[in-house]
């Protein structure tokens, strides 16, 4: 009787689904299901595929083809195309981008992130409509760019009507399967279950005989009917229990194997040619078959196959049954027919450069110089789709084939260039050894050195390695590689950064900017000073960057290049403007990785100048996008920048998890900066809870020059805390060296985060005889900018004066009251309390605080109530936080009450009002 195999046995899946399908259109969301080869796997994504078309919803398909993996973007191509004309209401960068990268538009190469934003935002425009149901087999071979953008889309339709189911076969590491998504795991059939199937499908086999087969399948569907079929054809023993076993997928193979080796030869070219086709178009493929076969062939050619349950004609497409019978084929044919079907694709794709030339790569065993040189001109056509996959493997391929040394090196470094911008340290660390065992000219071995140094941040005390890439920066300026010699002179800079290579290194990338033949103004040449040398360059730095913002317009890259210079420098404000010119670019263009460093910066500062429900929302969505973008370090720095926010905001179990999290993190990169970071997070968050003693020993490591946590400039922002928690817990002498060292650096740089804190320090740290005239010149100097530092100067001023021997109640009630009022304005409420707490020593009932209502609302929520009130709508919200304009309305529907309104209408004017009026006024 007719009976889908792989559903035996399998209620608990299928009501998993039903609940997955049955949700929409009220939530969507994604599932992995994942198994061996053979157990069902595919059938189950037909049972959540055939109730979602019979209910009427949308179901786009795509399967992934093990040699197709390499076609860029080949599986959207695949999923897309049916609703492909919907991508014309999508926004012109994201709809440009999409259709680049299908092959459907000349432009320039797509970024990677614009693209899943396309395919975020056409899967939520037709789901406007009816729920969309996108189905994925096989996933593991889907090419590397759109399991990127699918994965990218799956974490974000959970409020959507959206469903993405994907089959994965077990072992397989691939972007989508790393996603974290949710996972439905196969395991064999228990053996009452393998019985039954097998007395339904295999009815004339006896008892033993089915026992035996339930044993060698170890409850793998797909075994058992290979195996039973197998036992019958042979009319008697097949499995041996008594003998050694191959692996269960070699056993499916070989069974596969069996019915291809019967096949008529026409048949056996035309299959042999599907197999090693990368696409599954019926036209080529019958046109590869025909010149293996001599002779014209039609798609009757197939009829053999298809009744042998290898493969089905699906239309214009050919689709092997499953993905084992391709590797059977491609196992039983021998290598001379393998090359020889390549050659036949190639000639059949003559209008499709690069597939010819990487089937012609195929065909071949030795060098061939007319290959590689197509290769490499094709493998441009990858990068303009926006595979930069395909394009490594078409030079590596390109490598092999060449016969000059230095010509191979050269292309393998072309490669590694490339394999940087996917984040694969070991690909490029591969190709790179392999370059390097060829004889290479001069301009190679700097282009080599850079690649070596890429994706190192260095370690403490490498001043030779930083010397050395700006030697090989000079020679590479001097042969006119500009960009090449900024590349190595901004890894130099940034090793200096992370890790602070020491006195001489820092002024060696320094002298070797100078020496550079460009626009002083350049941004990369700013930024790697300012990255180097953020002290005793700073005066200079602060110059050039007066000179450059103005002149003429910047992009989005140059803007961020600048901004991490005025925050090297210590100029938070002024890289706090710059950094928020260059966000909504970086959000136009999709370019992720560069927002998230933006979005790590711009928080420092909006924390510092006291926009600190900026502050928290720029961090928690940097820490995000440093993960899902593959950058290890921002991702820490992020995660630090976001425990000091909790640490200041009094949530100190919060920024003290986080900040563990930092610290170790840093630790195992070497990074000096990013532990200073975190060890500050950690001191803050202990002395806003009242541990000064644990404060200070925090606070102090980052002043101490034999600290793996010290970092001179990363330093600057702790300095008020560090007087604080002296002054609290006893340690004045030992601050007041450290403020005396602090004072010597002043004098070498500008930086206005130093000054301003110094400003506090030397106020609270000095005698009762000095301090009253450093507080009042302190409070004199124009802080407006720095609201976070008046605020905290004018409590410790406050207490300072009601302490007085003279108790100078009514005088200390003026600071102390503008003091609370800043602090709730920030929602610094433990330093609130403090200042309440000080009014009512002061003989002042202080008002206490009512209910802190955009304390209720989380970061993102705060992001999105502000966008909302400025008057955008929630697709541009969407658009502008990458999720869908559902899951903004549903953000909406819980931030109403929380505010205490009921329209859109009103949130400008409530949001306005609890800024104006704090708690407690």
């Amino acid at each position: 009787m007719p009976m889908d195999a792989t559903l035996v046995g399998r209620d608990a899946e299928l009501e998993t689904l039903g609940r997955l399908v049955g949700g929409l259109p009220g939530r969507g969301g994604a599932l992995l299901i994942r198994g061996d080869a053979g157990s069902g796997k595919s059938s189950l994504l037909r049972a959540a595929v055939e109730p979602a078309a019979a209910a009427g919803h949308g179901v786009l398909e795509a399967a992934g083809v093990e040699s197709e993996s390499v076609l860029p973007f080949a599986g959207l191509h695949q999923l897309l195309w049916p609703v492909i004309r919907t991508a014309r209401p999508l926004p012109e960068p994201q709809r440009e981008a999409l259709l680049s990268a299908l092959g459907l538009c000349d432009g320039p190469p797509p970024e990677a992130f614009t693209v899943a934003l396309a395919v975020l935002n056409l899967l939520l425009g037709l789901a406007e409509d009816r729920p969309v149901v996108v189905a994925l087999d096989d996933l593991h071979w889907l090419d590397q760019e759109t399991q990127e953008a699918l994965a990218f889309v799956a974490h974000r339709v959970d409020r959507d009507p959206v469903l993405i189911v994907a089959t994965v076969r077990d072992g397989h590491v691939s972007p989508f399967v790393s996603a974290g998504l949710p996972e439905l795991p196969l395991a064999g059939l228990g053996d009452a279950a393998a019985g039954e199937l097998l007395l339904a499908c295999a009815p004339g086999l006896g008892t033993a005989h089915r026992d035996r087969i339930v044993r060698a399948s170890q409850g793998n569907p797909l075994a058992l009917l290979e195996l039973a079929d197998a036992w019958q054809a042979r009319g008697g023993p097949g499995p041996d229990s008594a003998t050694p076993r191959p692996p269960l997928t070699a056993r499916l193979e070989r069974a596969f194997a069996g019915r291809i080796a019967v096949l008529p030869p026409a048949t056996r070219d035309a299959v042999l040619a599907a197999a090693v086709d990368y696409g599954d178009e019926l036209p080529e493929i019958l046109a590869a078959a025909t010149t293996l076969a001599g002779r014209p062939l039609t798609t009757t050619v197939f009829d053999p196959a298809v009744r042998a349950r290898l493969l089905r004609l699906d239309g214009p497409r050919v689709r092997f049954q499953h993905p084992l019978v391709r590797s059977a084929v491609l196992g039983l044919e021998p290598l001379t027919r393998r090359l020889a079907a390549n050659a036949a694709l190639a000639r059949a794709l003559a209008g499709d450069p690069l597939r010819r030339a990487w089937h012609r790569a195929q065909s071949t065993l030795g060098p061939d110089d007319h290959v590689a040189d197509e290769l490499e001109a094709g493998h441009t056509a990858s990068l303009r789709q926006g595979s930069v996959t395909a394009a490594v493997w078409a030079l590596e391929r390109a490598a092999q084939l060449t016969t000059d040394p230095a010509g191979r090196g050269r292309r393998l470094l072309l490669a590694a260039g490339h394999a940087f911008t996917l984040g694969r340290p070991e690909l490029v660390e591969r190709l790179v050894t392999e370059a390097a065992r060829n004889e290479l000219p001069e301009q190679d071995r700097a282009r080599l050195e850079w690649l070596k140094e890429i994706f190192s941040d260095g370690t403490p005390g490498d001043e030779d390695r930083v010397a050395e890439l700006c030697a090989t920066a000079a020679r590479s300026a001097g042969s006119g590689d500009r960009d090449l010699a900024l590349g190595l002179l901004y890894g130099a800079a940034m090793r200096c950064w992370w890790t602070g290579a020491g006195p001489r290194g820092r002024a060696t990338v320094a002298d070797a900017a100078d020496a550079l033949p460009l626009p002083r103004t350049d941004a990369r040449r700013v930024a790697a000073v300012a990255l180097a040398e953020p002290i005793r360059r700073g005066a200079a730095v602060h110059d050039l960057l007066s000179a450059a913002l103005p002149a003429g317009a910047l992009d989005a890259v140059a803007l961020h290049l600048l901004g991490q210079a005025a925050h090297a420098i210590g100029d938070l404000p002024r890289a706090t403007d710059i950094l928020s010119r260059s966000e909504p670019r970086l959000r136009e263009e999709g370019r992720l990785g560069l927002l998230a460093q933006v979005l790590t910066l711009r928080s420092a500062g909006h924390l510092y100048t006291g926009d600190w429900d900026r502050a928290g929302t720029s961090a928690e969505e940097a820490r995000h996008l440093a993960a899902e973008t593959g950058q290890p370090l921002w991702e820490t720095a992020a995660t630090a920048q976001t425990a000091l926010w909790y640490a200041v905001r009094g949530e100190t179990g919060r920024a003290l998890e986080l900040a563990g999290v930092a610290e170790a993190a840093a630790g195992r990169d070497g990074a000096g900066d990013l532990l200073c970071c975190a060890r500050l997070a950690k001191g803050v968050a202990r002395l806003v809870a009242g541990e000064y003693e644990q404060a200070y020993q925090e606070l102090r490591r980052p002043y101490d020059p034999a600290d793996p946590s010290h970092h001179p400039r990363e330093s600057f922002g702790g300095v008020m805390f560090l007087a604080e928690a002296a002054l609290h817990g006893g340690r004045l002498p030992d601050a007041r060296r450290v403020l005396a060292e602090l004072e010597r650096t002043a004098l070498v740089t500008p930086a206005p985060l130093l000054r301003t804190q110094l400003l506090y320090a030397r106020a609270v740290l000095a005698d009762d005889s000095d301090a009253e005239k450093l507080y009042d010149a302190a409070l004199r100097q124009d802080l407006s900018r720095w609201p976070l530092v008046r605020a905290r100067l004018k409590l410790a001023y406050g207490g300072w004066l009601r302490r007085h021997p003279r108790r100078r109640d009514a005088e200390s009630r003026m600071p102390l009251r503008s003091a609370q009022t800043a602090f709730d304005l920030m929602g610094a409420t433990a330093w609130a309390d403090q200042a309440r707490a000080e009014l009512r020593s002061a003989g002042e009932r202080a008002a206490e605080p009512g209910p802190a209502v955009l304390g209720t609302l989380s970061a993102q929520e705060l992001q999105i109530a502000r966008l909302a009130a400025d008057g955008l709508s929630n697709r541009e919200i969407g658009e502008r936080l990458h999720l869908s304009p559902r899951t903004i309305g549903s953000h909406l529907y819980r931030i109403f009450p929380k505010l205490g309104i009921t329209t859109r209408a009103q949130l400008a004017s409530r949001l306005e009002r609890l800024a104006a009026d704090p708690p407690g006024e």
